[in-house]
């Protein structure tokens, strides 16, 4: 019999993510990597992403495809349409430190920066002695690669370490103080939390709350984010 004058056809049937099964349209479908042709929808690949990253920076160096039968990485940038903009800039930046595994880093002392450089155990000054005073790459500010603390002009290292510390450094502990800084409970470095959620990851990979200090998760935070 024909078809009644004016019926429709039936909705065209979209096919779906061999992750999550969840019906997709073809421009959604995401190809990861370049030495497979497997894809996968944007939610998918973001959540396997975040996972990766939450394990460490070496691990996110090394994201393998979804594909359980497949040994192929995924292609930050091929994933760069299907990742929101925070988790795709936080996959670069662990790629980068992966870099400089086994190397001795050391980071900027200061809150607002924080840049992260590799320290040359082998480099020395005069008389043979390890160089102290050092120069931030990106903020210009100097301060000790020894204590990893801003440069404390007026006393050395050994001086520094016992608490002999200048006017200068007990200024900043108190502007840290009124500003509210937290300190990480793993590694003491004071950290300035601008906007965004309570949950502070530090450039060691500690995470911890903002608001109490506990490590993320535990029992012994009662934070509410949505109060702060």
């Amino acid at each position: 019999m024909a078809e009644a004058a004016g019926s429709k056809a039936p909705p065209q049937q979209h096919p779906c993510c061999s992750i999550c099964a969840e019906p997709t349209a073809p421009s959604e479908f995401h190809r990861g990597g370049s030495a497979c042709a497997h894809a996968f929808c944007g939610a998918c690949i973001t959540g396997h992403v975040r996972a990766r990253l939450e394990s460490g920076p070496g691990a996110a160096a090394a994201v393998r495809c979804l594909d359980a039968s497949c040994g192929g990485r995924l292609d930050p940038e091929l994933c760069r349409a299907a990742l929101p903009a925070d988790v795709f800039e936080r996959w670069c930046a662990a790629l980068c430190e992966s870099m400089f595994v086994g190397a001795r880093r050391t980071y900027c002392p200061f809150p607002d920066c924080s840049e992260m450089m590799v320290a040359d155990d082998d480099e020395e000054g005069d008389g043979g002695k390890p160089v102290t005073q050092s120069q931030c790459q990106v903020c210009r500010r100097l301060f000790c690669a020894q204590c990893a603390v801003r440069w404390h002009a007026d006393v050395d290292c050994a001086a520094y370490k016992r608490g002999d510390r200048s006017r200068e450094d007990l200024m900043l502990m108190e502007m840290a103080r009124e500003k509210k800084w937290r300190r990480c409970p793993k590694c003491d470095f004071s950290v300035a939390k601008r906007d965004g959620c309570l949950h502070i990851i530090c450039r060691c990979d500690f995470q911890f709350c903002y608001g109490c200090g506990a490590k993320w998760g535990s029992a012994g935070c009662s934070c509410d984010d949505e109060e702060q």
